[in-house]
């Protein structure tokens, strides 16, 4: 007998869309077709719904303290793991990568990718409404002792790591790889198969501009995108790709805002080299003009939106395949927080947006006309699973695949509000957002977690999951 049965909706499937059955047991994907012979626990009636693969997200900012630059010197940290990922559950996300900093996340300071990774772990254990990865986060110089434990953890399933090529602004430091350290990194991950996750901006341009804007007299926050601009994205794009050529490794680049990286990404993948960019549901919504908006730096996040050319270029670079997926860089603050800095030195980085990333992006890309649905449940689901090392068990609608999976009713059309929201924070930069499709039934591991607007869950139901890169993704096949 089969334990949920979804019955009639349009299944994103690895060969395309159709009106099928999903039959469920154990929590794996059991069968696909017209089961009308078969015996189900619960029958999910889905006639003119769309179900994909349950959304991954790929770069979540969770219980860590902020910059205290950014909280006017006070020690404030960022939500729990419970609150986040209840809000990521809601808007039909499944599985949630995060970040382990070497020093940040646990009373012991940690000089091991693996042991950081452990003690993230343990934060998370039964306090995760959704499947969780993590990403160690080597800052600086690390030493050759830390660089050689990268291998431990990607034994033990941890296969992307992070790094910043900027300190972000000059208020901060400590976060910045130094060269060399960046290439030894490479080297590591390319012998023992994981992947680099790269912050790239030119941290010399960025800590220049900053200071001849303030000379100037125009470091308002506006101008962000002066300061974190398309040409220091440009020339860290290429840099990172050097190294990563050079290495043989393969790279995923975070956050990619402007023309100038898509170039550089989109030349990368036409000579064959294993590169990856995400953008970030913002950036597809508004850009710099948004910054001149009265509390315009609650639209911001590192590194800064940039002219609207620039957004219209990354929907047409996420439509061809140049961008491999959407994620959200997900910061949540208060409010009063995320206004409290005005200038390049202290506006606020990050937003919150885990539960709104699906949302937004059926209703922009899909309903629109931007995305077919197949391309859709491409970028929300199975790319990130792919170069997270998650697939096929994640992100994927097939016979052997975990039941995670998302139906969406296509045709609510609804304006955001906070009530519609789950996210632990007083403002949304989507409120306000007129957007056609909900996410109405959510299912981890094959029990129903959401419907109609309902947690039917608990935090305990959420795991670690290990992973493993394919050849194909990381360029050896």
């Amino acid at each position: 007998m089969l334990d949920v049965t979804i019955k009639g909706a349009q299944c994103v499937l690895p060969g395309g869309v159709c009106i099928a059955d999903i039959g469920i047991k154990d929590g794996i994907i059991a069968c696909i077709g017209e089961l009308d012979n078969l015996l189900t626990s619960r029958v999910i009636e889905a006639e003119g719904k769309i179900v994909t693969p349950g959304g991954i997200e790929a770069h979540a900012h969770i219980w860590e303290p902020m910059h205290k630059g950014w909280t006017d010197g006070r020690e404030e940290w960022l939500p729990t793991p419970e609150e986040v990922t209840r809000a990521a559950l809601f808007g039909g996300t499944t599985t949630v990568a995060s970040f382990a900093f070497m020093d940040t996340h646990s009373t012991e300071v940690f000089y091991n990718t693996a042991g950081a990774v452990e003690a993230r772990r343990r934060i998370f254990d039964k306090h995760s409404y959704t499947h969780y990865v993590f990403h160690p986060v080597l800052t600086g110089e690390p030493s050759d002792e830390t660089i050689g434990s990268i291998k431990e953890a990607i034994r033990e399933g941890t296969t992307t790591f992070k790094i910043f090529t900027t300190d972000v602004t000059s208020k901060q430091s400590g976060i910045r790889i130094e060269t060399g350290s960046m290439l030894a990194i490479m080297r590591e991950l390319d012998k023992h198969g994981g992947m680099l996750m790269v912050h790239a901006e030119d941290d010399e341009l960025v800590r220049y501009m900053e200071a001849k804007l303030k000379s100037d007299g125009i470091d308002h926050a506006c101008n962000l995108n002066f300061a974190h601009s398309a040409l220091s994205e440009g020339i860290a794009f290429n840099k990172v790709l050097q190294l990563a050529r050079a290495a043989g490794s393969a790279t995923f680049f975070a956050h990619v805002t402007a023309r100038e990286g898509l170039a550089q990404i989109r030349a990368a993948k036409a000579a064959g080299q294993a590169v990856y960019g995400e953008v970030l549901h913002n950036y597809l919504v508004f850009s710099n003009e948004d910054y001149h908006k009265k509390d315009g730096v609650r639209f911001h996040t590192y590194p800064a939106m940039k002219d609207p050319e620039d957004r219209e270029a990354l929907w047409h670079a996420l439509a061809e395949g140049t961008l491999n997926m959407v994620s959200t860089d997900e910061y949540t603050t208060p409010y009063s927080t995320k206004i409290s800095g005005q200038t390049l030195e202290t506006a606020c980085g990050g937003l919150n947006g885990i539960e709104t990333r699906g949302i937004v992006i059926f209703s922009e890309g899909y309903k629109k006309g931007r995305l077919t649905v197949e391309r859709f449940a491409d970028v929300f689901s199975t790319s990130p699973a792919k170069v997270l090392g998650l697939y096929p068990k994640k992100g994927e609608i097939q016979v052997g695949s975990d039941a995670d999976l998302v139906i969406w009713n296509p045709d609510i059309e609804k304006t955001i509000t906070l009530a519609d929201l789950h996210q632990p924070s007083d403002y949304s930069i989507y409120e306000g957002m007129e957007i056609t499709g909900w996410p109405v039934t959510v299912l981890l591991d094959g029990k129903i977690a959401v419907e109609n607007g309902k947690l039917l869950t608990s935090p305990t139901d959420g795991r670690f999951i290990k992973r493993s890169l394919a050849g194909e993704i990381l360029g050896k096949e």
